[in-house]
């Protein structure tokens, strides 16, 4: 109980100190959310009575502590680039796509990786691991966005399987949503898939070498028996917390995977925000992949804990 009230207020803390960094940084870089919104054609008194009207008139310190007692509340203002509209509605229309297509590709990785990485592990033969282990580099290698355009080109202009733009919402046709989906989760899963793939092969062979290995054949087992009966619960406690790294990569990833498959998620709406000075907008959505991040961190520890008692929170 002690520990899980500790990782509460990290978690609170690590977030208190992301806005912090977030806010600051976003008032010193170069730019101007009033000229963004009014262009440069604007007059100074435009650019100023707009200022006043979002609040960057104020000293930065005055306007977090301001934005900080409303987020509080669960308020995180009003767009600054959509005017009148709350950052809590666009994040709201948004948020189950991210949600869907971060999902999708989790599964994708696990369902994939875990086979692979056994049946890798399990081959003797040098050349079938030098093949396995060049085609899990190769694919480590290939950024995410760029396997998007790969697959854009082959599945939507070449083969017409799906097209760019004709993303339909969950709420509308969820069946129809996943298999949009299905090709901007391969391009953020197949990179992950190679590195887990890699860290389990690894990690099973490093425990082939243990002694109470040797203990289990010397008893009998048989070469499956001991590898899914023993080797592979340990084998999976590191790779846990690896999928955990995973995880927050896949939402990272999605940000611009999203742009290349015109998905409208929360990695869309951020990259829309920065580039509009949408300081609202920025810091509702850093804060939420944040806390996702963060979330995501305590369940693996509980995971971890639960799989290895050894492991001492």
């Amino acid at each position: 109980m002690k520990y899980i009230v500790k990782k509460i207020i990290t978690l609170f803390v690590a977030l208190l100190l992301i806005s912090i960094i977030v806010f600051v940084v976003f008032s010193v870089i170069p730019g101007d959310a009033s000229i963004a919104k009014l262009g440069v054609d604007a007059t100074p008194e435009q650019i100023a009575a707009l200022r006043a009207q979002m609040g960057l008139d104020k000293p930065v310190l005055e306007r977090y502590f301001w934005w900080l007692a409303n987020a509080l509340r669960g308020d995180f203002g009003e767009s600054f680039q959509y005017t009148g509209v709350r950052v809590t509605t666009l994040l709201a229309r948004r948020l189950g796509n991210s949600a869907l297509l971060s999902l999708i590709s989790f599964i994708m990785v696990v369902v994939f990786s875990i086979p692979i990485g056994i049946f890798t592990a399990k081959r003797r033969s040098v050349a079938a691991r030098g093949t396995m282990t060049t085609i899990t580099q190769i694919t480590m290698g290939i950024p995410s966005f760029f396997l998007g355009l790969l697959l854009t080109y082959l599945f939507s202009l070449v083969l017409h399987w799906f097209y760019v733009g004709n993303f339909i919402s969950p709420a509308e046709n969820f069946f129809d949503s996943c298999a949009y989906l299905v090709f901007p989760a391969i391009a953020i899963s197949l990179p992950k898939i190679a590195m887990t793939v890699k860290f389990l092969s690894n990690s099973i062979r490093s425990e082939l070498h243990k002694d109470y290995v040797r203990t289990a054949y010397a008893k009998g087992s048989t070469r499956n028996d001991v590898l899914y009966k023993h080797v592979l619960k340990n084998s999976m406690v590191p790779v846990i917390t690896f999928l955990g790294i995973i995880v927050a990569e896949i939402v990272a990833g999605s940000v611009i995977v999203e742009q290349v498959f015109s998905v409208p998620g929360i990695g869309s709406l951020l990259v829309t925000a920065i580039t509009n000075r949408d300081y609202p907008v920025v810091e509702a959505v850093v804060l939420l992949i944040a806390f996702f991040v963060i979330v995501v961190n305590f369940i693996v520890d509980m995971i971890y804990q639960a799989v290895d008692p050894r492991v001492k929170l």
